[in-house]
C-alpha cells in the first residue's frame, strides 16, 4: 500500500510493514510529521477477522498533504476465493487542519457488496447500513466527529453478449469522518471499518451475539 509522501505496508489479518516509508519527492519517512507517522504505524496493530484480506493501494495525492491507503476484501468463510464485499480505506492528514474536517486527520472510505434483489428492496437498508458504521466505531471506542456519507443501491441488467448474466443489485457506502484525538487510534478506526464490510457481506458479528445488530442475509459477492 502506498501513500502520498508515502508509506508502504501490506498484509492480512492486520497491516504489516508500516515502518517502511518513502516520500513523493524521494525522501525518507523522516519527512512525515510525527503524529501522522504514529497513526500509520498504529494501523499495524489492527486485528481483523480471518475473512478479511488487506492489500496495498496507491494513496490519493490531492486530498491532503499526507495520505495512507489500503484496500480490503471480505471472503466467503468456506471459500476464500469468493469475495462477498470489498472497499478502500484512506487516512488523510493535514497539519494545518481543514475547515470541513474540524481537525487535522480525516478517514475516507468506500465499501461495496452485492445483494439479493429482495434485500436491496428493503426501504430501511440505507439507514441500517449507516448504523453499522456508527455502531462499529462506537463499539471499538473509536471517537469520531463530522461524519458524512452516502448509502446507494444500484441495479444492473445485462443484454446482448452479457444477457446470460444474472441481474445485479449492489450496495455501496461512501463515508468519511474525523478521528478524535491529536494522534488518533487508527487501528480502532480500521477495525471498525472492516467490521462494516463484514456486515455488508452478511457475516454474523464475530462475537456470535447477533441480538443487538440488525443483519442482512448472506449474499453473493461483487464480480
Amino acid at each position: 500500500m502506498t501513500a502520498a509522501r508515502t508509506a508502504k505496508a501490506g498484509g492480512s489479518g492486520g497491516v504489516e510493514g508500516t515502518e517502511g516509508t518513502g516520500s513523493s519527492g524521494g525522501g525518507g519517512g523522516e519527512s512525515f510529521p510525527p503524529t501522522f507517522r504514529a497513526a500509520v504505524t498504529a494501523l499495524s496493530e489492527a486485528r481483523t477477522r480471518p475473512e478479511i484480506r488487506i492489500a496495498p493501494l496507491p494513496a490519493p495525492r490531492r486530498l491532503a498533504p499526507y495520505a495512507f491507503a489500503l484496500e480490503a476484501a471480505v471472503t466467503e468463510p468456506e471459500d476464500a476465493g469468493q469475495e462477498l464485499a470489498d472497499g478502500r480505506f484512506v487516512l488523510l492528514h493535514d497539519p494545518e487542519g481543514q475547515e470541513s474536517w474540524q481537525g487535522t486527520f480525516r478517514v475516507v472510505t468506500l465499501g461495496r457488496a452485492e445483494l439479493e434483489a429482495e434485500i436491496a428492496s428493503d426501504p430501511l437498508l440505507p439507514e441500517v447500513t449507516w448504523t453499522w458504521l456508527t455502531g462499529a466505531l462506537e463499539a471499538r471506542g473509536a471517537g469520531y466527529a463530522e461524519p458524512s456519507g452516502t448509502v446507494t443501491r444500484s441495479s444492473s441488467a445485462f443484454f446482448g453478449g452479457l444477457a446470460e448474466r444474472t441481474a445485479e443489485e449492489v450496495l455501496e457506502i461512501r463515508a468519511s469522518w474525523t478521528p478524535e484525538g491529536g494522534t488518533p487510534d487508527a487501528a480502532a478506526h480500521l477495525a471498525a471499518w472492516c467490521e462494516l464490510l463484514c456486515q455488508c457481506a452478511g457475516l454474523p458479528p464475530e462475537s456470535g451475539d447477533a441480538s443487538s445488530v440488525v443483519q442482512l442475509p448472506q449474499r453473493r459477492g461483487p464480480h
